[in-house]
């Protein structure tokens, strides 16, 4: 029996215990070999495209704070940006209030935990396709730029204005997560746990 969360579609739960069976829900969902993989997913899944969003937030981040990019953070770029609503609802700019922004978005934030589960492993594996490719590197137990950075603007040649949008989002997210207290206060914001 399959069902559909947020337009992905995934599998019945495997197991009784809530914790477990979401984990192996996302797991069985995107442990699939590439071939494998629906084309929708392999096309806007893929870990060079995730693993540039992660990127973009780590390099303004890092621009701003000069700091590591706390890991735990690293996934909840992906629930964030490459989720249409959401995206379109992120502030405007770097300096709007986290915990206002929180509070004024909870419903739309009450699925951000689910969507950070099930896209867990495509962080994973965006991460260490970045790092593969020297796109991230690890620091003081953060991220930073690895030693082949892309330019923050450079924009690929075919590309649709929805990846712009969440190349754009990424890069915010970054920006606006600088400007914010402990990574813990966000995360807790967010209602996710690493």
């Amino acid at each position: 029996m399959t069902f559909e969360l947020d337009g992905i579609a995934t599998f019945s739960k495997l197991s009784t215990h809530p914790k477990r069976s979401e984990m192996a829900l996302a797991k069985r969902s995107w442990g699939l070999a590439w071939g494998d993989r629906p084309r929708e997913e392999a096309t806007n899944l893929n870990p060079a495209f995730c693993g540039e969003l992660i990127f973009r937030s780590i390099a303004e981040f890092r621009r701003l704070r000069e700091l590591p990019f706390p890991f735990a953070l690293s996934f909840v770029v992906l629930p964030l940006v490459l989720h249409k609503r959401t995206r379109d609802q992120l502030p405007g700019t770097a300096s709007t209030a986290f915990v206002g922004w929180v509070a004024e978005h909870g419903p739309l934030l009450a699925e951000l935990p689910q969507r950070a589960l099930h896209l867990a492993p495509i962080t994973r594996e965006a991460i260490m396709f970045a790092m593969q490719h020297e796109l991230l590197a690890v620091e003081q137990g953060g991220l930073i730029p690895g030693s082949k950075p892309i330019a923050s603007r450079k924009r690929p040649e075919r590309t649709t204005d929805d990846a712009d949008d969440a190349r754009r989002s990424a890069g915010l997210i970054g920006r606006w997560f600088a400007n914010q207290g402990l990574s813990s206060s966000i995360m807790q914001g967010l209602g996710v746990t690493p």
